[in-house]
């Protein structure tokens, strides 16, 4: 696997010296996208004994950084030579310069979380967004009568004889969870990226459509050490090694025990997320042995961590298309 590692990263570098620019960003996710054979490595770390695990993730992180400066330093090369080629135009001809299009802070911080997490050897997952009530609601024990449902205002597409026939646009990521375990066995170990839609007034701190990242473990053994492992784990990744983290008790329906995640930012405590151990009982309605099997589920807000990060101070402007806000980053 190390010599796989580095033959990436030959051929990376040549194919990035060589490329013209309008092909540098697909050749970049060639080499390190979520389809390409250094995330599939990265996959597959949980199948290692821990020495060698640790071993093979260093080379692999390693080897995305190593590509990526091959990137920056061809974009950089082609830039010059833009600059040079300009000097010899014919600057009395008509022309519309050239917008160069970047990764939004949404995407970007998708795509910190999903290293963090594949790097632990947790495999990225999707579901749709219009979803069975069943799935949304249902299973993850919440039932018609349960008071929690009035925590989700939701946007409903069609109001059937009952929650296998109702649909509606997901208010949460942990349907996916659901489908996953309906087809899976454990030992599970999923990231499910993707947007969320809840019906409610828009302000400064809350949107209709929003993203969010949950994580869900399922094996023999789980246990809450291991949750407060991986959630301290890619909150440091994301916000800084040195970043405080603590685990307050708090209640939802799918988890038991749950905990909201505070961390400690700009001199404060601030709240970032949900998470706990699956409740037994939605361990029973997937199909899973709650006798045998334990697990833990994680869900936060990627605009909220995105806003957290680079101080930014309306949840609107992500929605929004301002170029003078997409342009910062």
């Amino acid at each position: 696997m190390e010599e796989e590692i580095k033959q990436i990263i030959a051929e990376a570098k040549v194919a990035i010296a060589q490329v013209p620019e309008k092909e540098l960003q697909v050749t970049l996710a060639r080499y390190i996208g979520r389809k390409s054979k250094l995330t599939e490595i990265l996959k597959s770390l949980g199948n290692l004994e821990i020495n060698q695990r640790k071993i093979i993730g260093d080379l692999a992180n390693r080897a995305k950084a190593d590509i990526e400066a091959a990137f920056n330093e061809r974009r950089l090369e082609i830039a010059n030579q833009k600059q040079v080629d300009s000097m010899h135009r014919d600057v009395t001809l008509p022309g519309i310069k050239t917008e160069t299009g970047h990764l939004s802070p949404i995407t970007s911080i998708n795509q910190e979380l999903l290293d963090a997490l594949i790097e632990l050897g947790f495999e990225v997952v999707e579901g749709p967004e219009a979803e069975l009530e069943l799935n949304n609601f249902d299973l993850l024990n919440i039932p018609p009568d349960h008071p929690a449902r009035d925590e989700w205002d939701t946007f409903w597409l069609k109001k059937g004889k009952n929650s296998k026939t109702s649909t509606l646009l997901r208010t949460h990521t942990s349907p996916v969870q659901i489908r996953y375990m309906q087809t899976h066995k454990p030992p599970i170990r999923i990231a499910a990226p993707g947007r969320t839609f809840r019906y409610e007034a828009e302000d400064a701190t809350h949107s209709s459509v929003f993203s969010q990242m949950e994580g869900l473990m399922v094996d023999e053994k789980i246990s809450v050490a291991n949750l407060k492992a991986v959630i301290i784990h890619f909150v440091r990744k994301i916000l800084g090694e040195d970043k405080q983290v603590r685990f307050r008790p708090s209640f939802f329906p799918f988890t038991e025990p749950s905990f909201e995640v505070d961390v400690w930012f700009n001199d404060q405590w601030l709240e970032l997320m949900g998470c706990g151990m699956v409740n037994p009982q939605v361990l029973r309605n997937v199909g899973i042995d709650p006798e045998k099997y334990s697990g833990f589920a994680f869900g936060v807000g990627v605009e909220r961590l995105a806003m957290l990060k680079h101080n930014i101070k309306d949840i609107r402007l992500f929605l929004s298309g301002d170029l003078r806000f997409i342009e910062q980053f």
